[in-house]
């Protein structure tokens, strides 16, 4: 099959509104994921231990199931027992709810990584919880953290295409509908490829910088 530019040029349009889900998708979810690691982060150091292990528990369960199971759970049994979700919202909330299991792990690691004399001198100047974390335990931790976390929002966004399985208009679902009304896979499936690729190498050289500006900082 030749490749075909004016096809290309009609289908164009209908993949960019593709590229747009995909990459709101994405923001959201990685917006999601930070919030929900962070709270798991925080609860599994809580001196509460039934807290702490029911929330260890649930977040190695969804880390260690497939993301596309979740993906389907949400969508379709959620709706047995009564909660109705759009696609998108649903694809956000299983991006989400699983790269926060991941994000959690990087907040715990930039946690653990601030001295300990930063926890005491806290205490020495009557800090309560509330201050020590929002001034003196976070703008420390969260800096060293970025670039593992942007890391994780990369692998997120090449992870969009299983949103298609749950009907979601992303890119992938987009080509697919093309490909499959024209009868034409070689244009659709290879532009995905070059959106992916373009994208993911635009991110690479943002995650580069952010290694650069934020992965060390001084003690």
């Amino acid at each position: 099959m030749e490749w075909d530019w004016n096809f290309v040029w009609e289908i164009m349009p209908t993949l960019i509104e593709g590229v747009k889900i995909t990459i709101l998708a994405t923001l959201l979810g990685s917006v999601l994921a930070a919030i929900v690691g962070l709270a798991i982060a925080l609860a599994r150091r809580s001196p509460n231990k039934g807290l702490s292990r029911s929330i260890g528990f649930l977040a190695e369960f969804i880390r260690g199931t497939p993301l596309l199971v979740q993906l389907y759970f949400i969508f379709y049994v959620l709706p047995d027992i009564g909660i109705l979700l759009p696609p998108l919202v649903a694809g956000v909330i299983g991006l989400g709810l699983h790269y926060g299991t991941y994000t959690a792990e990087v907040y715990r690691a930039g946690i653990d990584n601030v001295p300990r004399g930063q926890w005491e001198a806290a205490k020495a100047c009557n800090l309560n919880a509330r201050q020590t974390w929002t001034h003196i335990i976070m703008p420390q931790a969260i800096p060293p953290m970025i670039p593992a976390l942007a890391n994780y929002f990369i692998a997120m966004f090449k992870e969009t295409p299983l949103l298609s399985a749950i009907t979601v208009l992303e890119l992938m679902n987009q080509a697919k509908s093309v490909a499959n009304t024209y009868y034409r896979y070689v244009e659709p499936m290879t532009l995905v490829g070059a959106f992916f690729l373009v994208i993911s190498l635009f991110s690479v050289v943002l995650l580069r910088w952010l290694e650069r500006r934020y992965g060390r900082i001084e003690r």
